[in-house]
């Protein structure tokens, strides 16, 4: 088996998300990010974070801002990832970024972050991608790293007090800004 393919072998579609997507897609994140299904991928983020991770007004702001783009995967038919594009001068920026728990760690988000930097830069003409993650999730940095992306040591710190993002169980969380020529 070729370890670049994920472990289903039928070729994801992208396609730009509606209004219709938005309550699936709130599920899915927050199903990749948030309680006990989380568990079931490696990007959860229950231990340092409870509540939501989004709602459908913040989804609906991502889809219908000038310049942003989100984006559905979809395999037979089936939301099975999604991510932000947001256009920035010379940059983009990438969000949102969530896979179904039960399909992470089988090569489809190396799939995607390629798929979402090729539509980046022939979409905006962009040379660079930018993404934020909180500071002290190493395994998940370190993803990206091997992905090129470069820490930045940019920190920016966590909105606390504002549950819209979640409610955090640790006081030292920040994002941090990672970079890539792309």
């Amino acid at each position: 088996m070729d370890t670049a393919t994920p472990r289903d072998a039928a070729r994801p579609t992208f396609r730009d998300a509606t209004g219709d997507d938005v309550p699936a897609l709130v599920a899915l994140v927050e199903s990749a990010y948030r309680g006990d299904s989380s568990r079931a991928g490696w990007t959860t983020e229950a231990d340092i974070l409870q509540g939501q991770r989004t709602d459908e007004q913040g989804v609906r702001e991502v889809i219908d801002a000038p310049g942003s783009r989100l984006l559905a995967v979809e395999r037979d038919d089936k939301l099975i990832a999604c991510c932000q594009l947001e256009h920035r001068g010379a940059a983009a920026y990438f969000g949102m970024f969530a896979v179904r728990p039960g399909l992470q760690g089988g090569g489809l988000g190396k799939l995607i972050i390629a798929e979402a930097e090729r539509i980046a830069k022939e979409s905006w003409g962009v040379t660079e991608m930018h993404m934020t993650v909180i500071s002290v999730r190493d395994d998940l940095i370190a993803w990206y790293e091997r992905r090129g992306y470069r820490r930045t040591g940019q920190l920016t710190p966590f909105p606390y007090g504002d549950e819209r993002f979640g409610v955090p169980q640790r006081d030292d969380l920040a994002f941090e800004l990672l970079t890539k020529d792309i």
